[in-house]
C-alpha cells in the first residue's frame, strides 16, 4: 500500500487506515466476534494498513482493550490513534465533554494501560469542550508529547478557528472529521485549512456509515440498538432518497469493475495527498476489499460525475451541536 506522512513531519502510514469502533460499539454485531476482529486487525497490518483508530468511548473501553490484545506481539508495526474528551474522568466517568488539563492526564493513563503500550502515536480530542479553552487542552497535550506518552495529537470535529488556535500552541498532526461522497462539508474550509497548515485530514465514516457500500437498503438487518436507526439519513423518506446516491456510485463501480465501497474510497483519496480515510469493518473480507481501493484509479470524468452527486437527505447526526466548534 502507498504511504503518506502523518502531519507535516510525522511518520509514514498506509494511506488507508482502519476504524475499529464497529468491532465493539454502536453498530450491529459489535462485540460479538473477538476472534474475527483480531484477525481483521492482523490482516490489516499485513496489507500495510497501519493507522488503527479507536477511542476510550467505544465500549466504553472495550475497543482499546481489544486493540491492545491484538497488537501485544506486534506493537512496532502499528500507528495507534485513540481519543479522549467525551468521558468525565474527574467526576463520575459519565459521558460529557471535558478538555481540561486534568482530564487529559487522567484519560491518557487509562488508555495507555488498556492498550498495553508506553506511548500513543496519535491522541485526539474527540469533541471540543466549550467550557475549556483549546489552549489549555493543547498545553496539556504538548506536555505529554514532551514526556513521550504521546507522539502527536489531533482534533476531531473542530471548527477552523479552533484548529488555528490549537496549531499556534503546538502543531496539530491530524484532523478527524466525517467526510465522504455524502458528507462534503469539509471541502468549504477544513480541507483548504489542513493543506495550508500541513495537517493530515482523516475522514471517518468514509463509506457513509456503511451506506455507500450498497448493502443497506432498509433497516431490517440492523440491530435494535444500532446507532444508525436513530441517524436522520437512515430514516423514512431520507433513506429512500439517499439510495439514489448509492445507485449512481454503483454505475461508476461497474465501469471500473470494482465495488461501490472501493469507488467511494478511491474518490476520497483523489481529493488530496494529505487524506487518510479510516473505513471501519470487523471482517477480513471487507478489510481486503477496502484496502484494494489503494490501487483503483478513476478517470477525470468519473471523478467529476461522483463530485456532482446530489447532497444526502438528513443531517449527519440527530444532534449537530457538538460538531464544528
Amino acid at each position: 500500500m502507498k504511504t503518506v506522512p502523518l502531519g507535516s513531519t510525522g511518520p509514514q502510514v498506509g494511506r488507508i487506515g482502519l476504524g475499529l469502533m464497529g468491532m465493539s460499539a454502536f453498530y450491529t454485531g459489535a462485540n460479538s466476534d473477538e476472534t474475527e476482529s483480531i484477525a481483521t486487525i492482523h490482516r490489516a497490518l499485513e496489507l500495510g494498513v497501519t493507522l488503527l483508530d479507536t477511542a476510550e468511548i467505544y465500549g466504553p473501553y472495550l475497543n482499546e482493550e481489544l486493540l491492545g490484545k491484538a497488537i501485544a506481539d506486534r506493537r512496532d508495526s502499528v500507528y495507534i490513534a485513540t481519543k479522549f474528551g467525551t468521558i468525565l474522568h474527574r467526576t463520575d466517568h459519565s459521558r460529557g465533554m471535558d478538555g481540561s488539563a486534568e482530564n487529559v492526564r487522567l484519560s491518557v493513563e487509562g488508555s495507555l494501560k488498556r492498550l498495553g503500550t508506553d506511548h500513543i502515536d496519535l491522541y485526539y480530542q474527540h469533541r471540543m469542550d466549550p467550557g475549556t479553552p483549546i489552549e489549555e487542552t493543547v498545553g496539556a497535550l504538548a506536555e505529554l508529547i514532551s514526556e513521550g506518552k504521546i507522539r502527536q495529537y489531533g482534533l476531531s470535529e473542530a471548527a477552523p478557528d479552533t484548529i488555528r488556535r490549537a496549531h499556534a500552541v503546538h502543531p496539530v498532526g491530524a484532523l478527524q472529521t466525517e467526510y465522504s461522497l455524502w458528507s462534503r462539508d469539509p471541502e468549504a474550509e477544513l480541507l483548504p485549512l489542513t493543506k495550508e497548515l500541513g495537517i493530515t485530514f482523516v475522514p471517518y465514516s468514509p463509506l457513509g456509515r456503511g451506506f455507500l457500500t450498497g448493502t443497506i437498503r432498509s433497516l431490517d438487518a440492523l440491530d435494535a440498538d444500532d446507532f444508525r436507526r436513530q441517524n436522520p439519513r437512515f430514516e423514512g423518506e431520507n433513506l429512500e432518497a439517499n439510495i439514489a446516491i448509492v445507485e449512481q456510485v454503483d454505475v461508476v463501480a461497474k465501469q471500473v469493475d470494482a465495488t461501490p465501497a472501493q469507488v467511494a474510497l478511491a474518490w476520497l483519496l483523489a481529493q488530496g495527498d494529505n487524506i487518510v480515510p479510516i473505513p471501519g469493518t470487523k471482517r477480513v473480507s471487507r478489510l481486503e476489499e477496502n484496502a484494494a481501493a489503494d490501487s483503483l484509479m478513476l478517470s477525470d470524468d468519473q471523478l467529476a460525475a461522483l463530485a456532482a452527486l446530489q447532497a444526502p437527505a438528513g443531517d449527519r447526526y440527530a444532534d449537530m451541536s457538538p460538531l464544528n466548534r
